[in-house]
């Protein structure tokens, strides 16, 4: 997508993958600092050494930190961190830990739609039941707590409730939750006793005004001790989103807070059976929790592309919903934060017949026919899940801003071509 890398983050890794550049005087004394202490915490000083299953000690404690900062000082404990495959992998290890029961004791997940597959990937592995919730579309895919409780209600028929996973920012919808909105989410899991599961890898992508991310560990911190001694967290990260964009690094944590001792044992069992995550990924996600500060010397060129990667989201957020919404049978909502536009798209009658007769959803037909006529590839909506009777697609926002311009153009000018054809 034309997204440069962090030069810090690529120098650490750089020197930890080959330490003899130790010595080069290309390269800065603070990234050189981290990687010594990289390497001290790996097994034989080399990022080539298997790691603790939970990760390396030195990055948790980094995390844990980090952690700290973000939330304004409300702790963390590196014990309750774990390194993980990309925050996916951890994701799928909670599951598998939670999922449990048959018949009507069947274990039941609860998720958003729109949502990312990986859940109900995961949800459909391990046999569980997936339980929707859905978004509110007219109010910016906003999550109101009594559709969590009509879903949670009408689920009890035929499963037993455990866990409620929450994407914010969301993917695909982009949304930014509100504090209040975070509050009675976490009211609503103390109540009916669920396991949260917060997927926060887009907490450095927001974008709105009056937007900011709140991470559901500080809010429960805040809601006093009845709620943060007795609501099960699991709160996810990852090197792959952001302003790193490092997805190949497969680099994540999670940490999980209030877990039964006995459950953390296991956990920590299920996690020695992949050995441990990737340790060069690892590494990564200590210069993620772990950057340049103001009085270093690669803190002056780390904040301007950090700053340039995350101000040109901005306005391609911008930029993609202005230019949506010019479009006629097209809506947007706000890209509050992450990287996706998902806009509503009206498809006439005769579309949806022509979608029937080849057996597949009109969004489907619609994204077949725009990759066709045009070479652009984006995601039906029914990938995602929807209302009945509503169609999108998710579309990246990464593409450099002269590219997006072009490609907006084009997918306006399939539009109004498309609905023309099956008017």
């Amino acid at each position: 997508m034309g997204q440069r890398p962090i030069t810090f983050l690529r120098q650490v890794v750089a020197l930890c993958t080959y330490p003899n550049l130790l010595d080069s005087p290309s390269f800065p004394e603070d990234a050189k600092k981290r990687a010594r202490r990289i390497l001290q915490g790996c097994g034989g000083n080399s990022l080539g050494a298997y790691s603790a299953s939970q990760g390396i000690n030195c990055i948790r404690e980094d995390v844990a930190s980090y952690i700290e900062r973000r939330d304004g000082g409300v702790p963390a404990d590196p014990d309750n961190i774990y390194l993980t495959t990309g925050a996916s992998d951890g994701i799928a290890t909670i599951l598998k830990i939670l999922v449990s029961g048959g018949g009507k004791s069947r274990t039941g997940v609860m998720i958003p739609i729109p949502q990312y597959p990986l859940y109900s990937a995961a949800i459909s592995e391990l046999g569980a039941i997936q339980v929707n919730y859905y978004l509110d579309e007219e109010n910016c895919w906003s999550l109101d707590v009594n559709e969590l409780r009509r879903s949670l209600n009408e689920a009890k028929a035929y499963c037993h409730p455990k866990v409620l996973c929450i994407i914010n920012p969301g993917n695909p919808t982009g949304q930014v939750q509100s504090r209040k909105c975070i509050e009675d989410v976490i009211h609503f899991a103390w109540e009916e006793k669920l396991f949260l599961l917060a997927d926060e890898v887009y907490q450095d992508n927001v974008y709105s005004e009056g937007c900011q991310f709140h991470s559901f560990k500080k809010i429960l911190y805040e809601m006093g001790p009845e709620y943060y001694n007795n609501v099960e967290l699991a709160s996810f990260h990852s090197t792959s989103k952001g302003y790193m964009g490092e997805c190949g690094y497969r680099g994540g944590y999670m940490e999980v807070i209030n877990l039964h001792p006995e459950m953390k044992g296991q956990l920590v069992k299920l996690l020695s059976v992949r050995i441990c995550s990737p340790v060069s990924g690892q590494a990564a996600m200590d210069i993620v929790v772990n950057p340049p500060v103001p009085g270093e010397e690669s803190y002056s060129q780390f904040i301007k592309e950090k700053e340039s990667v995350l101000n040109n989201l901005a306005k391609k957020a911008k930029l993609t919903e202005d230019m949506f919404n010019k479009v006629p049978g097209v809506h947007c909502n706000p890209l509050q934060g992450a990287m996706y536009a998902f806009p509503r798209i009206f498809i006439p009658a005769k579309a949806i017949e022509e979608a029937k007769a080849h057996k597949m959803a009109p969004d489907m037909l619609y994204c077949m026919k725009l990759l066709e006529e045009t070479g652009i590839c984006v995601v039906p909506g029914s990938g995602f899940g929807q209302r009945e009777g509503s169609y999108h697609f998710r579309m990246t926002i990464l593409p450099p801003i002269e590219k997006l311009k072009i490609l907006l153009e084009k997918m306006k000018d399939f539009h109004i071509k498309f609905l023309e054809k099956y008017a």
